[in-house]
């Protein structure tokens, strides 16, 4: 199956100039909300069928962030849009100088299973308000919404502005043999390399939201039910599908045993007895994913949880302990609902166990002291940081949100997904009535008149 057609109408469109107006980006983001609004009932029961959400967990974790980032955007725009005036050197005066953000032009928008409408909603909001059309591909593994989020964008925009295209790997292939001018990709590490070398077959710039291990570190210090409160709340929400998600936990010795002992009480209080029976806690997305995850509960002591139903995809909360530092769940993305939870002795050891990793896409801390807060943060490499907290740094459009080495390349939320989308255009206008005669040859001035000319007018 080709898709030129489709890329190539859609810069035909671009070409038209319509999205550059920042009124009209305004008035297809506020599109995209009303469109949020109306299928809300049916993007809800399609996260519901793929991952067993809620729809408050549908709601809180997919709608309602994608919501947020078009409210940001729509306050914002207008300032992000403007040209930024910029000094000019003297020798070219009188001129003005300024750097126009400009949009690449189509971009290709690739979503991960996870979280599959916020996780490709939200890079779409971005690359509406900066000017450009875009090609969404769902992931095919959360079948449901994919169905529903390319009827809701059918609904919304005109095919040769905004178009959707389902289908498997192939189909994705097929996508990035074409020439796209941004490409925007979330999901794993390894796919991550394949659509990078896609891309460099055209230069296209990319923007890579990967994963890895995001470790979490509890010192002595750290206020030990806060912790643990905060470390289940994010590692075992969507069942732990979720990139930022604590993979493992490094504790001081002495507070280990206070710590699991408060996870299991976090555990007891969020999803009761039974978790297979709580509307809050999801399923595992298929059946290839839940076998993978069932192979790692013998990589360590399980003393909670373990309990699982390959017939409902449920895997109960789990936490391992005893869990030697070469077993395949500390070696591989887990990217599900099992913890382990390492002691260690002291700081140094636990920064040594980091450092010999790839950088997460996410660094925990808990602790009280600034100082440890800052060698930590000197010494241990990742795309972003929470301190005695977990995910909420992703939350909200003020920060930047993105990994580093492994675990990604580029930002987004907020401004920093409209930088994403845009290129910084510089832009020079020279007036014509004056045109001193010096820069042309031949030269007047000796190398080293040059040179003291330089310095004394070049210098800031």
């Amino acid at each position: 199956m080709g898709f030129a057609p489709t890329s190539e109408r859609l810069r035909a469109f671009f070409y038209t100039g319509a999205t550059r107006p920042v009124q009209f980006r305004l008035a297809q983001l506020a599109r995209l909300s009303v469109a949020l609004e109306r299928h809300e009932a049916a993007l809800l029961a399609a996260l519901h069928a793929d991952l067993g959400k809620s729809p408050f967990q549908g709601c809180a974790t997919e709608l309602g962030l994608v919501q947020m980032e078009i409210g940001h955007a729509t306050r914002s725009l207008r300032r992000w849009a403007a040209p930024r005036k910029s000094r000019t050197p003297w020798f070219v005066a009188p001129a003005r100088g300024w750097v126009q953000p400009e949009p690449f032009g189509v971009a290709l928008i690739l979503g991960p299973w996870n979280y599959p409408v916020q996780l490709l909603l939200s890079p779409l909001v971005s690359a509406i308000a900066a000017g450009n059309c875009a090609v969404l591909k769902p992931s095919e593994l959360a079948p449901r919404t994919a169905e529903a989020v390319t009827g809701m964008i059918r609904d919304c925009f005109d095919e040769q502005f905004v178009t959707a295209v389902n289908g498997g790997a192939g189909v994705a292939e097929a996508l990035l043999r074409e020439r796209f001018d941004k490409i925007f990709f979330t999901g794993s590490t390894r796919v991550g390399r394949l659509v990078m070398a896609a891309a460099a077959k055209h230069l296209t710039p990319v923007t890579l939201e990967l994963g890895g291990k995001c470790p979490a570190i509890v010192c002595a210090d750290a206020p030990v039910e806060l912790a643990a409160r905060r470390i289940v709340w994010g590692k075992f929400m969507n069942a732990g599908q979720t990139c930022v998600a604590p993979d493992f936990v490094l504790v001081a010795r002495e507070a280990r045993d206070r710590f699991v002992t408060a996870m299991k009480s976090a555990l007891q209080n969020f999803y009761g007895d039974d978790p297979a029976r709580c509307v809050d806690y999801g399923r595992i997305v298929n059946q290839q994913h839940f076998e993978r995850l069932v192979n790692y509960l013998p990589d360590g002591k399980i003393v909670l949880g373990g309990r699982n139903d390959a017939g409902n995809l449920f895997i109960a909360p789990t936490i391992l302990t005893d869990v030697p530092p070469g077993a395949a769940v500390m070696q591989e993305e887990i990217f599900g609902p099992i913890l382990p939870v390492l002691a260690f002795d002291q700081l140094d050891e636990a920064l040594a166990l980091l450092r010999d990793r790839p950088t997460p896409l996410a660094l925990y801390l808990f602790t009280g002291d600034r100082a440890t807060e800052g060698r930590v943060m000197a010494e241990v490499r990742s795309g972003g940081v929470c301190v005695n907290d977990v995910v909420s740094h992703m939350i909200g459009s003020a920060l930047p949100f993105g990994g580093l080495g492994a675990s990604g390349m580029g930002a987004y939320h907020g401004r920093a997904g409209f930088e994403a989308f845009t290129h910084q255009r510089a832009v020079l206008r020279r007036a014509t009535w004056l045109d001193l005669p010096f820069r042309y040859p031949p030269q007047k001035l000796s190398l080293a008149g040059l040179k003291r000319a330089m310095r004394f007018l070049l210098g800031d």
